[in-house]
């Protein structure tokens, strides 16, 4: 993983650590439903858009990884399974 993205998915991370922190004070605030609920799907998207970085950098590092520079269908299936258990 290069160190841009390395960093750039350890801010998010720390952005989404904050939201929580956000969310768990509404929480202990009796703030409206509606409101956490809205800071929850935002935490979501945030998390699903960290974790499709990693399975796009972990493709093209299979991918690359080979001798050729083309990944085999064992490589492939791998990526599609892991983006399966992802998307679940």
């Amino acid at each position: 993983m290069s160190e841009s993205l390395r960093n750039d998915i350890l801010m998010r991370l720390k952005t989404i650590k904050g939201h929580i922190a956000g969310i768990e004070k509404m929480v202990e605030e009796s703030k409206e439903c509606q409101d956490i609920l809205l800071q929850i799907a935002a935490v979501k998207a945030s998390l699903e858009k960290v974790g499709m970085s990693i399975i796009q950098e972990h493709a093209k590092e299979c991918i690359l990884a080979s001798e050729d520079g083309k990944a085999t269908y064992e490589d492939v299936q791998r990526i599609i399974n892991l983006l399966i258990k992802f998307v679940k």
